[in-house]
């Protein structure tokens, strides 16, 4: 049995640890480049890892406790790109305050090439711990980690007026934006603790959104891959969960452009909402920064800028 003592706790909050990461073969989409969803993939696993290495690791605080261990927020910038079979260090640092409500990290990976080291991602990462309430209660909550334990996931419930007519969501969601929304209907395999949808989910959704907003505006991936070899490439990205999504819901995403940095990058917020009473029911948002690079051979690219055609794309209407 895990033992949630001031000793292990202390080491969660104010210990720092350092763990062996490498991206999953999955996250290898282009040549050997590895995606911004694999990359805050190595990050949640550090985090993980920290908890395994304080003595609580996460499927003793959920079989012994009852608390599912939530990423709730992630911020992360990508400073080199990782490669497939690339080995990193990735170091944990607690950064929580004394009246924070979640547990904080910043977390930062890097790795060797050509005997250099590279500082590849920095990440700032919060963290809840959720009481379950799907099952059979698991006795009090240990005190010592009591102001992380929450009974929702989410600190600023956002609700906006809705309807139940889909055609009339998807049209409110953007109006007068320049954006792209679908509705989607929660899969198991997105979920953890037996009911909500898991940081993972968020960050796939992430990225289908960029693949669904470009081939709708004419530019899909493979399109540009096959005129031009130009790859999307993302150097910033953050999500927060703000509610619960549950496994079988509705889930309405909304991908919105915001800002075009001259002809170099541009980004986009994403909402998440499910409908609920009759009210939309906001429960992530994030944004997510988007430039593209041609593929040079198989080893390297380059950052190049959008061209008029992409521009239009990115600033107008969807293609006929």
């Amino acid at each position: 049995m895990t033992l949630v003592t001031d000793t292990a706790v202390k080491a969660l909050l104010t210990t720092a640890t350092t763990t062996t990461v490498r991206p999953r073969y999955e996250g290898s989409n282009i040549c050997t480049w590895i995606g911004f969803k694999h990359v805050n993939y190595l990050v949640e696993e550090a985090v993980l890892d920290h908890f395994r290495q304080a003595g609580l690791p996460a499927r003793a605080l959920y079989e012994e406790h009852g608390l599912g261990l939530d990423l709730v927020s992630i911020d992360s910038r990508i400073l080199h790109a990782f490669h497939m079979d690339d080995t990193a260090d990735a170091e944990v640092v607690p950064w929580t305050k004394d009246d924070d409500g979640t547990i904080g990290f910043k977390v930062t990976i890097q790795f060797e090439r050509n005997g250099e080291i590279h500082k590849a991602v920095t990440s700032k990462v919060r963290v809840s711990l959720r009481i379950d309430t799907y099952l059979e209660a698991a006795g009090e909550v240990p005190e010592q980690l009591a102001r992380f334990a929450v009974a929702t996931l989410g600190d600023d419930l956002q609700r906006e007026p809705g309807t139940p007519a889909e055609e009339e969501i998807l049209a409110s969601l953007t109006a007068g934006q320049n954006a792209y929304a679908w509705k989607w209907n929660i899969p198991y395999p997105y979920c953890h603790f037996t009911e909500r949808i898991q940081m993972s989910g968020y960050l796939r959704l992430m990225e289908e959104g960029k693949d669904r907003f470009v081939a709708d505006r004419g530019i899909s991936i493979k399109t540009l891959l096959d005129d031009r070899r130009w790859i999307p490439v993302v150097p910033r990205s953050d999500i927060r969960i703000l509610d619960e999504a549950l496994m079988e819901e509705d889930l309405y995403t909304v991908y919105t452009v915001e800002e075009v940095f001259k002809d170099f990058t541009y980004t986009s917020r994403m909402d998440f909402y499910v409908l609920r009473d009759g009210n939309l029911v906001k429960t992530a948002t994030g944004r997510i920064v988007h430039g593209y690079a041609v593929i040079e051979n198989r080893r390297d690219w380059s950052l190049v800028n959008f061209d008029q055609h992409v521009l239009d794309a990115i600033n107008g209407a969807p293609a006929a």
